[in-house]
């Protein structure tokens, strides 16, 4: 049996970290439009998983994502 957990975020259903096989790691399975990207994203616990997905949730880039706009040629 799959072991899961509900991934909410403000009270919205966003979608499902699921369990892996080496027990440790989750996957996230995103149910809401603004998580689309995350699907299939893989995370070591369950609170960098909820941390990621409020941060997409409410669209603040991550570190990688900040720099790549910084250097971004605007015209």
């Amino acid at each position: 049996m799959v072991e899961s957990e509900v991934v909410e975020i403000d009270g919205v259903f966003v979608g499902a970290a699921i369990l892996q096989p080496n027990r440790v790691d989750l996957a996230f399975f995103a149910t809401h439009d603004r998580l689309r990207p995350m699907h299939g994203s893989i995370l070591p616990s369950l609170a960098a998983l909820r941390h990621q997905a409020a941060r997409h949730f409410h669209g603040v880039p991550s570190a990688a994502e900040a720099v790549a706009g910084s250097r971004r040629r605007w015209t």
